[in-house]
């Protein structure tokens, strides 16, 4: 049984490299979901001529990109761009220490001096 690793060492590509890489990856996906790139495309709303070249490795918008994610209802792919937001224990101590813990007193306006 062979295994593929699906781990890839995307610092040691470059730029263009990537690039062709995802266009790799939007491929096989098309292809796993049993998708011509015309139906692709007219899922999609890009040009058939705009998915052969995104998959062939050329430059598109990222805009390009959520529309072929959203047509192969892939768009879970996009999760791992939102970062989490990561709480320490002493900025949550920080903000117990600010809660406030009762109202303040508000003076009545006769026990105010007149002097």
């Amino acid at each position: 049984m062979s295994y593929i690793s699906n781990n890839i060492d995307w610092y040691s590509m470059s730029d263009p490299a990537i690039i062709k890489e995802l266009g790799q990856q939007l491929k096989r996906l098309r292809l796993k979901s049993n998708l011509t790139q015309q139906e692709l495309s007219e899922r999609s709303g890009l040009f058939r001529s705009t998915i052969s070249e995104i998959e062939n490795g050329r430059i598109a918008s990222i805009l390009s990109l959520i529309q072929i994610l959203r047509a192969l209802n892939q768009l879970e792919l996009l999760n791992p761009f939102v970062a989490p937001d990561i709480v320490s224990p002493l900025m949550v101590a920080e903000q117990q220490i600010k809660l406030r813990r009762r109202a303040s007193h508000k003076p009545d306006k006769k026990d105010e001096s007149e002097w």
